[in-house]
């Protein structure tokens, strides 16, 4: 009876330890394969790619001023349908990170909706006005009641890009 038990406590300390496994924040640029992605703007050169949930913890530490330095992974939620010269990428938590490019010197595709990006630039915290929060709302192509439904300034989790990386 007491080696059954001994079994059991040994057994349930082994599952216990392999399911506190931490998942990883980042992944090096060297581990993608840069053919299977399309570049826009600069290089994407940093070694170090954080995933959308680490970089949701680092906009919780930001103060509006604050920049960081950061290229991450994730997803496309939406993009501007006028020219792709914005898009909002997700990150964790349900939230998302507003996105322009560097002196407005390029643009993405109109069409990368739910399309897996690597980002590089610095990531910010802004207040969006009332007046840009409708521009970008016309520019996703929203009615005018969901525009007009827009009545007061945003927190917004803001990012500048150098460069972007689309997946094919």
């Amino acid at each position: 009876m007491k080696k059954i038990t001994l079994f059991f406590a040994g057994l349930s300390f082994l599952v216990s330890c392999n399911s506190v496994q931490k998942e990883k924040e980042s992944f090096s640029i060297a581990d993608v394969t840069l053919s299977q992605y399309d570049n826009f703007g600069g290089e994407v050169s940093s070694e170090t790619v954080f995933y959308k949930d680490a970089i949701a913890e680092k906009y919780e530490n930001l103060s509006e001023g604050d920049t960081i330095d950061i290229t991450f992974s994730s997803t496309v939620n939406d993009v501007c349908k006028a020219k792709g010269c914005w898009m909002k990428v997700a990150l964790g938590n349900d939230q998302e990170t507003m996105v322009k490019f560097k002196d407005y010197g390029f643009f993405v595709p109109k069409d990368i909706e739910n399309d897996t990006i690597i980002v590089q630039g610095k990531a910010y915290v802004s207040e969006t006005s009332l007046e840009e929060l409708r521009h970008l709302a016309s520019d996703a192509g929203k009615s005018e009641t969901e525009i007009a439904a827009i009545t007061a300034p945003k927190k917004t989790y803001s990012f500048m890009a150098d460069g972007v990386l689309v997946k094919q």
